[in-house]
């Protein structure tokens, strides 16, 4: 577990001596948590139950029940999750003020995102001291309502484009997981894994954490700051350095692309070189491979956004909207708008 970029809060640091008497496996545990997460429609259920297991687990090897689970929504009633599971929930504007921690909950959905009228409850939960959390997109929420600004924080990394469109000012980290005093957010997945165990090993111990991660075979913890994704190398299935970085730089300079000689001194190669490699490794030319890299940005854009067809143009690197339009339907088989509308 990596260390906050804040001093943790009173209402989120251990008590060492109770969880030292944790490890011991005796009865005197730290005082109980209620941890709530705010279901929104289609939230992805994998992402959910990641969370909401280990919790339970720590319950039944405690004996006792050190965590209390609560589920929210904007309005309550039953919620459905990616795969039609259905939730019950409570309004989230009863939730109550003991609450340790509260964790958003949302799918790929981008439709869902717009959740304002849930904006005020978790403002005031915010000021009461309650430790906000996302997971998945549920970065995206918190961020609309304003409650990431000057914080470190992740979300799942097909979202990420989406947010940082949508606030320039913020910036998420290519992170599992980020814990940043009372924010605590995640890519979803199976991530959450990692965060309980932090989350746990932070109230009781090391040692019980590890029990509970043993308990769904989750022998390989990752940390904070693992990657969510495959490497460049098992992505492109790549293992020249040069081309390596090139791809790398591809996909950080998506809305200003750099040219075949710029990228070629780059990576201390001849242009010809360049396009040698890539050919050779990749099937495909650099100026190929660079376009197909900036429409998939466009395409998340278009399904995970607000913008218009002209502002991902200009995102993606586009002279203008209709040489975006074309390019995207000789590749995808539709236009932009349509490709929008389904």
């Amino acid at each position: 577990m990596t260390s906050n970029a804040r001093t943790a809060s009173p209402r989120t640091s251990s008590n060492a001596r109770a969880a030292q008497t944790a490890q011991t496996g005796t009865s005197a545990l730290p005082a109980p948590q209620t941890i709530g997460f705010v279901l929104l429609p289609d939230f992805a259920l994998m992402s959910y139950a990641s969370a909401i297991e280990p919790l339970r687990a720590a319950n039944l090897l405690a004996g006792q029940p050190i965590y209390k689970i609560l589920n929210y929504s904007a309005s309550g009633g039953t919620v459905h999750s990616s795969s039609g599971t259905m939730v019950p929930t409570t309004p989230i504007a009863m939730a109550p003020t003991n609450l340790h921690t509260l964790f958003v909950c949302a799918g790929g959905n981008p439709a869902q995102w717009q959740a304002q009228e849930m904006f005020p409850a978790l403002r005031k939960l915010a000021r009461w001291g309650v430790r906000l959390g996302g997971i998945s997109s549920g970065a995206y929420i918190l961020a609309a309502a304003g409650l990431l600004a000057q914080r470190q924080f992740t979300i799942h990394w097909e979202h990420a484009p989406a947010l940082i469109e949508a606030f320039p000012d913020l910036e998420p980290k290519r992170a599992r997981f980020v814990m940043d005093g009372d924010r605590i957010t995640c890519g979803g997945g199976v991530a959450p894994l990692d965060m309980m165990h932090a989350m746990i090993a932070d109230h009781l111990g090391l040692d019980f954490a590890t029990r509970v991660s043993d308990w769904y075979l989750h022998t390989h913890v990752g940390v904070s700051s693992g990657s969510q994704r495959a490497s460049l190398a098992e992505r492109y299935n790549v293992h020249h350095a040069g081309l390596l970085r090139v791809l790398e730089k591809m996909e950080t300079t998506i809305e200003d692309p750099k040219s075949r000689d710029e990228m070629a001194r780059f990576a201390r190669l001849s242009s010809r070189q360049l396009d040698r490699l890539f050919v050779a490794h990749l099937g495909k030319s650099f100026l190929e491979t660079y376009r197909q890299v900036r429409l998939d940005h466009a395409k998340k854009l278009l399904t995970q956004s607000a913008l218009s067809i002209s502002e991902i143009a200009f995102a993606t690197g586009f002279s203008n909207s209709s040489h975006f339009s074309r390019s995207f339907k000789e590749t995808y088989g539709v236009t932009p708008g349509k490709a929008r509308r389904t």
